[in-house]
């Protein structure tokens, strides 16, 4: 049942958002977002006081991380500096990204994950591979987004590319939408090790690399 359950989620990435160039008309909703990203998985969406980690390869283990007022309070702190333009929120969510990567590090014992896991790190419950951190990062972004401290953009739903009979290995990241153009970006955690910045780019971009 798990692994059906699974192989639908995948079905859902790639039907609802990971064509390569396609571009929904319309910005996803929350309930979009929560779907496609957790609905397979019996996870429950975050809260801005309860959220789950997955780590150790497809969302395999779980670790429970509780947000307290400061966690909160420190997370408006690092999205306030963004909110003149929306590419200073983007640095912001970068600098979001490493803070949550650092604030979950203990809960999941993922403080020694490197960027890019692949095949020999599979069996390690203290790695992220790409299915975790793109669920990850969205929990961050559905966190932010209930807090209100998104200003610029909205929380949509994750993307794929990659289709092994195209050359490339299947990779799946977070991603954001920018209200003012409808651009949508790529919030990619799983390129980076513990503590870094994520790598947020413009989607079509992401899509063209390997």
């Amino acid at each position: 049942m798990k692994a059906r359950l699974k192989a639908v989620a995948a079905v859902v990435l790639f039907s609802a958002c990971s064509v390569p160039g396609f571009v929904p008309a319309v910005a996803a909703s929350r309930a979009d977002v929560i779907a496609a990203t957790y609905g397979a998985y019996s996870m429950l969406p975050p809260t801005p006081t309860l959220l789950h980690v997955c780590h150790g390869f497809d969302c395999n283990y779980r670790a429970e991380v509780a947000f307290t007022d400061g966690d909160r309070a420190a997370l408006a702190r690092l999205l306030n500096a963004g909110k003149a333009s929306a590419a200073a929120e983007r640095q912001a969510l970068g600098r979001a990204g490493a803070w949550f990567d650092r604030r979950i590090g203990s809960a999941a014992g993922t403080q020694g994950h490197v960027a890019r896991a692949g095949v020999r790190h599979m069996f390690d419950s203290g790695q992220f591979d790409c299915i975790d951190s793109s669920r990850n990062m969205t929990s961050l972004l559905l966190v932010l987004d209930q807090l209100k401290l998104m200003r610029h953009h909205t929380v949509d739903v994750p993307v794929s590319r990659g289709l092994l009979i195209d050359g490339r290995p299947l990779h799946v990241s977070a991603v954001i939408r920018e209200k003012a153009t409808d651009t949508r970006w790529t919030v990619d955690s799983w390129t980076r090790a513990y503590g870094e910045a994520p790598e947020i780019m413009p989607l079509a971009r992401w899509m063209t690399l390997n």
